[in-house]
């Protein structure tokens, strides 16, 4: 009777050794879901806003023409000037701007679509199309003529 019990004894202690290893292997999977979860839930947001910012890119990029065909006609038209400044101001407060086209060639913000000379330094010697960022990111590179010096 007395081995009886000390078995049922060691057995309990069995089942309790085995419940406490099984509520750390729970533990453990209960985690790793939650941090996985947590895991998916930020990619999936990131995933969301740079589609966000993609479609608002898409569609900014649309009004380019039409701003290229405004800027032709500030060009042509003196007294339009000031309109066209009105424009940029409003723009930049869009979060739209003009890319520089003075000084040096930057490939990473200019296309070049003409070279002339030789030489070592590449300068802007003519803006062809404007580029533009928009919220601080190219949005579409200025294409110019780049002279070498």
């Amino acid at each position: 009777m007395e081995k009886e019990m000390k078995d049922k004894k060691e057995g309990a202690k069995q089942v309790e050794v085995d419940y406490a290893a099984q509520i750390t292997e729970l533990t453990n999977d209960l985690q790793r879901t939650r941090a996985d979860f947590e895991n998916y839930r930020k990619q999936v947001e990131a995933q969301r806003e740079a589609a966000k910012i993609a479609a608002r890119n898409a569609t900014v990029a649309k009004f380019l023409p039409l701003l290229d065909d405004l800027d032709r006609a500030f060009g042509a038209y003196a007294e339009l000037a000031p309109l066209g400044k009105t424009l940029d101001k409003t723009l930049q407060g869009l979060g739209l701007s003009r890319i520089p086209t003075e000084g040096n060639f930057n490939p990473d913000l200019h296309d070049a679509v003409m070279v002339e000379g030789e030489g070592e330094q590449e300068v802007i010697a003519e803006t062809l199309r404007p580029g533009y960022y928009y919220e601080g990111e190219v949005l579409r590179p200025a294409m110019v003529k780049v002279r070498r010096i």
